[in-house]
């Protein structure tokens, strides 16, 4: 990862079609677009892809996330579980509907501990939604087990794993909802656009109106659409869905790539009995766009990291100390430090922040080190680079 490494004649090639109709919205115009409609093109690619009925392109992986929470009709007092360990779109997201973010605790997968999410499910609990971190996934079949038995809604968020699977099936194509972003820096790119994925045809089309002002796209005459309910701007322009169309056809190429380095580094990390690595649910076979792994305690992986770091090798990041994705340096959350007033809802419903600690989450991204797998390296590079963690990693464990 990620796909911005790889950009060639495919990508300029779907661009320039949009330079020369001189059409850049999705919507609209269609008259002068020469019959190019590159973000439907992609949409209808990623359903065939990603193997489900419906797709709908938007302007960011984080605007993905909203819209799928807003089509299942999650909003005001609802909770939604999520893993302390992600992206601050989470729950951002969840609290743009004025929704209740519940945040609980990872497992040696990274991602949420099905036993944690089953405690934390109250009458007010009306999703769940794992984030599939560093390109790999939850334990989906134990949360679909919860969500059944509770009747909860099942959300994927798998934007740093597109082109994972799960016994069989991709990433995103599993729960009620999936969502992706297509970023700069995610496997594939329109350099920022995102996806919401569902199977749900109500869903769907909550999905398609939401995210252009509840617009009904019924017709050719855009002025002469109705307005079901509101909604906002949410659309991804067809600049950056030319981009990411060529990009999907890249997809396997690019996973095949990560896995064959992925792999190179890990027999080597192997030879360190100090190493464990994180734990890939069964059935589960990553995207390979990341390689993590555990030291045996928080002190010795500040220690390795700081020696990777003064190694050259880069892109390999202790999570416990980053600000954009551990809970542990979420103060604005915890502080509820926002440009506007929040309701007396989300503010009792986060209140448990104040409090309440996560010695599990910190026990597991303590310790480990998750080093990005990048798509230009030479084999003789990932396998230089792959010494050099191990020398690193070995000088600190003496």
């Amino acid at each position: 990862m990620p796909g911005f490494e790889s950009f060639g004649d495919a990508e300029r090639k779907e661009v320039q079609d949009v330079l020369d109709s001189g059409v850049l919205m999705r919507y609209g115009f269609d008259g002068m677009r020469n019959g190019h409609w590159k973000a439907k093109e992609l949409e209808q690619a990623l359903q065939e892809k990603l193997e489900v009925k419906h797709a709908q392109l938007v302007s960011s992986g984080t605007a993905a996330v909203s819209i799928a929470l807003a089509s299942a009709g999650i909003g005001a007092g609802d909770e939604v579980i999520m893993p302390t360990f992600t992206f601050v779109a989470s729950f951002e997201a969840i609290m743009m509907l004025g929704a209740v973010p519940v945040l609980v605790d990872i497992d040696d997968t990274l991602t949420l501990d099905p036993k944690a999410v089953e405690a934390a499910v109250t009458p007010k609990t009306k999703a769940i939604m794992p984030v599939h971190m560093c390109g790999s996934m939850a334990n989906l079949s134990a949360l679909k087990t919860i969500c059944d038995t509770h009747n909860l809604i099942l959300i994927e968020d798998s934007s740093q794993a597109t082109g994972a699977t799960y016994q069989g099936k991709p990433l995103g194509s599993i729960g009620d909802l999936g969502c992706l972003s297509l970023d700069f820096v995610k496997i594939i790119t329109c350099g920022e656009g995102g996806a919401v994925l569902t199977n749900n045809e109500k869903y769907a089309l909550h999905a398609d109106h939401f995210s252009d002002h509840g617009h009904d796209h019924k017709g050719n005459d855009r002025g002469a659409e109705t307005h079901p309910f509101l909604g906002y701007n949410f659309r991804i322009s067809e600049l950056n869905a030319a981009v990411g169309l060529a990009q999907l056809r890249r997809l396997d190429d690019f996973v095949s790539i990560q896995k064959k380095n992925y792999n190179i580094i890990r027999e080597m990390l192997s030879q360190v009995p100090e190493i464990t690595f994180r734990s890939v649910p069964e059935g589960g076979e990553e995207s390979y766009s990341f390689l993590s792994f555990f030291l045996p305690d928080l002190e010795i992986a500040r220690k390795a990291s700081a020696a990777l770091k003064e190694a050259g090798v880069d892109g390999c990041f202790h999570y416990y100390d980053n600000n954009w994705h551990f809970i542990r340096k979420w103060e604005h959350l915890r502080d509820l430090k926002t440009l506007y007033p929040i309701s007396s809802e989300v503010k009792e419903g986060l209140k448990y922040l104040k409090t309440k600690t996560f010695e599990q989450s910190d026990n597991y991204i303590g310790r480990n080190i998750s080093c990005l797998i990048k798509l230009s390296w030479t084999e003789d590079e990932v396998k230089q680079r792959a010494e050099s963690m191990v020398k690193a990693i070995t000088s600190v464990l003496k």
